[in-house]
C-alpha cells in the first residue's frame, strides 16, 4: 500500500477562498471588515516569519490587519495595557499574541487578558473550557485544521480509534477533544506510553511532539490515516516530521507530508477563527 498525500497547501487555499467570499459578503451586506491584530514582542526570528505569513494571509482574504511590535523589554503591565486597548477596539475582531514571549512576561496572564470572543488562537482558558464541555468555542488553530484535513479526505472519526501522540495545550489536548466530539474512541499518548502498541491500534493517528521521526512506520496500522503535526530540522538541514514518513507511507491510506501538510492549515484556521468572531458581531 502506498498512502495518498494530504495536500495541506491545497486545502488551506480552499479555506482561504471560502473566507474571502464570506468577507466580501460581510462587507457588502453588513459593512463589516474582519480585523486581526497581531502582537509580536521582540525579535524572535521564527516569530517574525510566522507573523509575516499571518499578515499576508489576512490581506489575501480581505481582512484589516495590524501588527503591534513592542520592544522585548516591554513590561508585563505595558503589554497588558496594549491587549486591553485591542480588546476595546471595535475594528479588531481577532487578537493573536505571538508566542514565545520574553521570560519576564507571564504568557498565561497575557493570554487570559484577551477577551475570549477575540481570542483568534483559541488558547483562552474559557475557550479551552467550553471545548471540554462541548459548548461553542473558538478552537485552537492547528487541531481545528487537522479536523478539516480529515473531512477533506472523507475520514469520518465516528466509531474509529484515534490515537493522539502528544498532550500539549496547543495541539494534543484540544485535538483529542475535537476527535471525541466527532465520536471517535480517543487515546492520548505521552512519554510514559507504550507507543508501538498504542500506535498500532490507531485508525486515525495524530502526532505532535516535536521529536524527529519518533513514530516508526512499522508501527502504523495498515490503512490508517496519519496526520503529522511535527516539523523538525535535522543536522543536514532537512525538514522532517514526527513520523518516519517513507515507511509510514507504505502502510497508511492517507498521510500528511512535512512540510506542506498541517502547517498551512494553522494560518488558514486562524483566519477562519477571526472571520467567525466578526460574524458574531464582536464589538
Amino acid at each position: 500500500m502506498t498512502a495518498q498525500l494530504i495536500d495541506g497547501k491545497a486545502v488551506a487555499a480552499r479555506v482561504r477562498a471560502e473566507i474571502k467570499e464570506e468577507v466580501t459578503r460581510l462587507k457588502a451586506e453588513r459593512g463589516i471588515t474582519p480585523g486581526l491584530a497581531v502582537v509580536r514582542v521582540g525579535e524572535d526570528p521564527a516569530s517574525k516569519i510566522y507573523v509575516t505569513g499571518k499578515k499576508k494571509a489576512a490581506e489575501e482574504v480581505g481582512f484589516n490587519s495590524w501588527e503591534h511590535h513592542p520592544d522585548e523589554n516591554i513590561t508585563q503591565d505595558e503589554l497588558l495595557a496594549l491587549v486591553h486597548r485591542l480588546n476595546e477596539d471595535p475594528a479588531v475582531h481577532g487578537i493573536l499574541v505571538q508566542l514565545p514571549l520574553p521570560k519576564h512576561i507571564d504568557a498565561d496572564a497575557i493570554i487570559a487578558a484577551v477577551k475570549p470572543e477575540k481570542d483568534a488562537d483559541g488558547f483562552h482558558p474559557m475557550n479551552a473550557g467550553n471545548l471540554l464541555l462541548g459548548r461553542p468555542a473558538t478552537r485552537a488553530c492547528t487541531p481545528y485544521g487537522v479536523m478539516r484535513l480529515l473531512e477533506e479526505v472523507g475520514c469520518n472519526p465516528a466509531g474509529k480509534r484515534a490515537v493522539v501522540v502528544g498532550r500539549s495545550n496547543i495541539v494534543g489536548k484540544p485535538q483529542a477533544l475535537m476527535l471525541l466530539q466527532k465520536d471517535a474512541t480517543v487515546t492520548v499518548c505521552h512519554r510514559k506510553s507504550d507507543l508501538p502498541s498504542e500506535v498500532a491500534q490507531a485508525d486515525i493517528l495524530v502526532v505532535a511532539v516535536g521529536v524527529p521521526e519518533l513514530v516508526k512506520g512499522a508501527w502504523i496500522k495498515p490503512g490508517a490515516v496519519v496526520i503529522d503535526v511535527g516539523m523538525n530540522r535535522k543536522a543536514d538541514g532537512k525538514l522532517v516530521g514526527d513520523v518516519e514518513f517513507a515507511a509510514a507511507a507504505e502502510r497508511a491510506s492517507y498521510i500528511t507530508p512535512v512540510p506542506g501538510g498541517v502547517g498551512p492549515m494553522t494560518i488558514a484556521m486562524l483566519m477562519k477563527n477571526t472571520l467567525e468572531a466578526a460574524q458574531r458581531g464582536v464589538k
